[in-house]
């Protein structure tokens, strides 16, 4: 069987319903206030999604898994050398009004730094997201993990 690299999982309950946090997911007017500067794309299945953090970060994925309010999953297209063989995505699913989301990114070539750093920067990245969808507060971009 080949080595299909490493990967990053991360698990957290987010006091809200599903449908809030499918659309934090998936939706760029959202993905914008906890994760990109600026993000276009449509939660649709082979659908491209434009990541833009800076000029020298201008990243692409397509959707490749969609179930709305159970999982959404983007493998990336154009990034850098280490994302362009990854896929990330989420599954959800909600007891009692909140939401258990399961986040993984999937199939680093390397545990080399970027992977360490970027499982941390997700960490933070999803601790942001629960505290837009809890609280209501957008961390300025310049401030994100």
């Amino acid at each position: 069987m080949p080595d299909r690299g490493f990967d990053i999982y991360h698990d957290l309950i987010i006091d809200t319903h599903i449908d809030k946090v499918f659309e934090a997911i998936s939706q760029p007017e959202h993905l914008v206030n906890w994760w990109p500067l600026k993000c276009s794309g449509k939660p649709q299945l082979g659908a491209e999604y434009n990541f833009y953090f800076t000029p020298d970060y201008d990243w692409y994925g397509i959707v490749q898994d969609i179930l709305t309010n159970q999982r959404f999953s983007i493998k990336m297209t154009k990034s850098d050398q280490d994302w362009d063989v990854t896929t990330f995505g989420f599954e959800m699913k909600e007891e009692k009004g909140k939401t258990q989301l399961s986040f993984f990114h999937l199939h680093w070539p390397a545990c080399n730094a970027h992977f360490r750093t970027a499982s941390f920067c997700w960490a933070m990245l999803l601790k942001g997201l629960k505290d837009y969808l809890e609280k209501g507060i957008i961390l300025p971009f310049e401030e994100r993990s």
